[in-house]
């Protein structure tokens, strides 16, 4: 990892922190806004140590894009979980051989950037 990245990487953690500090729920919900808070510091932690052993500058690249489309999102909409993927037509209708190998491809290329980093489901 080049020094620039590091840099970006360790302000992107740190953003994230200063974000759940400071983060209020829409609701104004005092246990509303804790365990949203809560949430956020969890999913930061679990995300960028996951990512910490990543050598490859593309695949560090994806993640820094998904972690600031992922703050964007959730300060525009002030909702830090994920938003729903919405799958193409005939997404989810079950099939089998050819049919199921493209609706696999389908699926995985309507899945946005801010939840690249999210198991299958």
């Amino acid at each position: 990892m080049t020094a620039s990245t590091r840099r970006t990487v360790l302000s992107l953690y740190m953003r994230v922190f200063r974000i759940a500090r400071t983060w209020q729920t829409q609701s104004g919900v005092t246990s509303d806004t804790e365990t949203e808070r809560k949430y956020i510091l969890q999913e930061a932690r679990t995300l960028f140590r996951h990512n910490q052993q990543l050598t490859d500058q593309e695949s560090i690249k994806r993640c820094i894009e998904e972690c600031e489309a992922r703050i964007e999102i959730g300060l525009h909409y002030r909702n830090p979980y994920p938003r729903a993927t919405y799958l193409p037509p005939m997404g989810l209708a079950t099939q089998k051989g050819r049919k199921l190998r493209a609706q696999q491809r389908l699926r995985k290329q309507a899945k946005p950037i801010y939840l690249q980093s999210h198991d299958e489901t």
